[in-house]
């Protein structure tokens, strides 16, 4: 008895577990796609240089280089799990100025579980926030 109790507890707590822990794996991709975009305004700020982030869809990679420049100061790849668009979706790029406000972007990210995250920049003060996006 004792068994069939523990059994029919672990079917339903484990469930849970699972999806639980893909929520928390998706928080940390975004947590991370918004901190590579707040370190390229503080790279803009503190070198006094423009700062480009590009997007690569295809990829899901971003890459920051200097405003005008090819050269790639830092690039970072995320999982295959999630799809990011820009919108809209020509706007690929956002670029930090050295006194920290931006062109402004907002980005759409399709996480495991059917979540949908919105990662903005704010054109004014460059500032970058990160929300569940109502499905």
């Amino acid at each position: 008895m004792t068994l069939l109790v523990l059994s029919l507890a672990a079917a339903v707590v484990v469930p849970g577990i699972g999806r639980s822990i893909g929520s928390v794996r998706a928080r940390a991709e975004i947590s991370g796609f918004a901190a590579y975009l707040r370190a390229a305004r503080e790279h803009a700020i503190t070198r006094g240089e423009a700062q480009s982030v590009r997007l690569d869809p295809e990829t899901r990679s971003l890459v920051i280089t200097a405003a005008g420049s090819d050269a790639v100061r830092s690039s970072r790849s995320f999982t295959y799990l999630m799809r990011i668009e820009s919108d809209p979706p020509e706007a690929l790029a956002v670029t930090f100025a050295p006194l920290g406000f931006s062109n402004g972007a907002t980005y759409r990210i399709l996480a495991p579980g059917n979540r949908h995250y919105l990662v903005t920049v704010d054109p004014l003060t460059g500032r970058v926030s990160s929300r569940l996006a109502d499905s």
